[in-house]
């Protein structure tokens, strides 16, 4: 669009500061959930113990539980000073997706466009503001991208290269792919710099050796990766249509599968204007430059390459590895390339201002729809809130007061919660093989943890309480019913609303 420099920058001043201010809203308005329970109870580990207590949950490596239990150290296990930790790399990140824009000769309203669709995207706000790995694993990514991009153009930064590649697999498995990504894009765009890229592969393989050892190590004490992700169902075309409108949702965000897969009504509209214009692009690619031509390659490469890797693996192994944050590297180098499409169409025709008008609008609406829903309230903050409120009323005691859960769901929120009372001693039971009662096997109690008890069946207490949760209170099923058959009394029960479901703690006495 024909619009002056000093317009354009002050566009991109503008999109930043968006960027910046949709990661930080309603950064708190939701308790930490499960998977971010596990983040900080690994960051709370000693230095002794954290590697090993890391190593047996198998999936992650290290780095991220690394990171976390410095910035703990800093400032504590305040709630916005926790969520602030990984949008404090999503902000980091904006440094070298305008870098491997600019390495990819990219001019100023191109960037703009494409850090516009950077900033609106609904999953990268909300991995963005979890306690997890993944928006380290986007600025790292990002910055091994850049840094291949500008190693390939002047040679430059190759043990910085190395360096950040390194890092990069310590994040998350899933750095192997865009490490893959790079040596195809080597091979295929730069052939003279091959010996380089696969130094740079040998170099990362064999720093990564000692945490294959420990998985091994790991992996032989009752371990299993298929409880971890055996949940996972393999991707299918629906699965890949899914993930394009995720690359491509603005704002809004799935939190729990309650919610919409998305806002369809603006989701669809945006991503058939962007398979439309990159129609149009192949339509003239004849007049392309050859430098524009790279950067489209180098920027397919980056994107498919990890698509292609995780669906491929996902049928040929036993378990499927397929999840949008997983590929949360391949979003930046998607909205870039989105953008790219957009300034090939010349400025002078109208195709161009039309379709980026009607994306802004629907952007706007986005935003909209989003300003107009309520704080998010989910089933998994009952037992923070409940146990908060158990832990003011329960006067205090020579003896341990039980709390007995049915999943571990329960169990390890209820355990994080009451982990640093001081005053009072709870001891929160799991029971195991009651009939009729659901768990979701997806969550379960960290490996090498012992701080839960785990039991098949109630002991003879006089005293404890019950937290469980279901439609609705019914003393004629489970748990309610194991009770009453026992000969205990049930007390009026405390309930937490939220997403169709009641949590109840109930005390229970003889």
């Amino acid at each position: 669009m024909n619009l002056s420099e000093k317009t354009w920058l002050a566009i991109f001043a503008v999109v930043c500061l968006v960027y910046v201010s949709l990661r930080l809203w309603n950064l708190t308005a939701s308790c930490l959930w499960f998977d971010e329970l596990f983040s900080v109870h690994a960051a709370t580990q000693s230095w002794n113990s954290l590697f090993w207590f890391v190593a047996q949950d198998l999936i992650h490596p290290p780095l991220f539980y690394i990171l976390l239990k410095i910035w703990i150290s800093v400032g504590g296990e305040n709630l916005f000073w926790l969520r602030f930790f990984p949008v404090f790399f999503s902000i980091i990140a904006v440094i070298p997706f305008v870098l491997l824009a600019r390495e990819l000769k990219l001019n100023l309203s191109t960037i703009t466009i494409a850090l516009t669709f950077f900033a609106v995207n609904g999953s990268l706000i909300k991995y963005a503001q979890e306690v997890r790995m993944y928006s380290l694993l986007l600025c790292l990514g990002l910055f091994s991208m850049w840094l291949l991009a500008r190693f390939l153009n002047d040679g430059k930064g190759f043990l910085f290269f190395v360096i950040v590649n390194i890092l990069l697999v310590y994040t998350h498995y899933f750095g192997w792919f865009l490490i893959f990504a790079e040596v195809l894009a080597v091979i295929t765009l730069r052939r003279e710099k091959v010996k380089q890229v696969f130094l740079m592969l040998g170099l990362a393989a064999l720093s990564f050796a000692p945490w294959i050892y420990a998985l091994w190590q790991a992996a032989k004490v009752n371990s299993s990766v298929g409880q971890n992700i055996g949940w996972m169902t393999k991707p299918n075309v629906l699965s890949i249509l899914q993930f394009a409108f995720d690359l491509f949702e603005p704002v809004y965000f799935e939190q729990s599968n309650t919610d919409s897969p998305a806002i369809f009504l603006i989701t669809i509209p945006v991503v058939l204007i962007i398979a439309t214009i990159g129609v149009l692009r192949l339509i003239v690619w004849r007049k392309t430059n050859k430098q524009e031509k790279r950067a489209i390659y180098m920027l397919a490469i980056f994107v498919f390459t990890p698509i292609l890797l995780a669906f491929t693996l996902s049928w040929i192994s036993p378990y499927s590895i397929w999840g949008t944050r997983h590929l949360i590297v391949v979003f930046a180098p998607a909205t870039i390339l989105a953008a790219t499409l957009f300034s090939s169409i010349s400025a002078k025709t109208p195709v161009q201002i039309a379709s980026l008008s009607i994306i802004f609008l629907l952007f706007g609406a986005a935003f909209a729809l989003q300003l107009t829903r309520k704080d998010p309230t989910y089933i998994w903050c009952a037992w923070e809130n409940l146990a908060q409120d158990l832990s003011k009323s329960t006067p205090d005691k020579n003896e341990a007061v039980k709390i007995y859960t049915f999943e571990d769901l329960t169990a390890y929120h209820f355990w994080f919660a009451l982990r640093h009372d001081s005053e009072k001693k709870f001891q929160i039971v799991k029971v195991n093989r009651i009939k009729n009662l659901i768990e979701d096997k997806a969550y379960f109690l960290p490996r090498g943890f012992d701080e839960v008890k785990s039991i098949d069946d109630f002991e003879s207490d006089e005293r404890f309480f019950v937290a469980f949760r279901d439609k609705e209170w019914n003393e004629t099923k489970p748990p309610l019913k194991n009770l009453f058959e026992k000969g205990y009394r049930i007390g009026a029960p405390q309930v937490f609303k939220a997403q169709g479901l009641k949590a109840f703690l109930v005390e229970v006495k003889k």
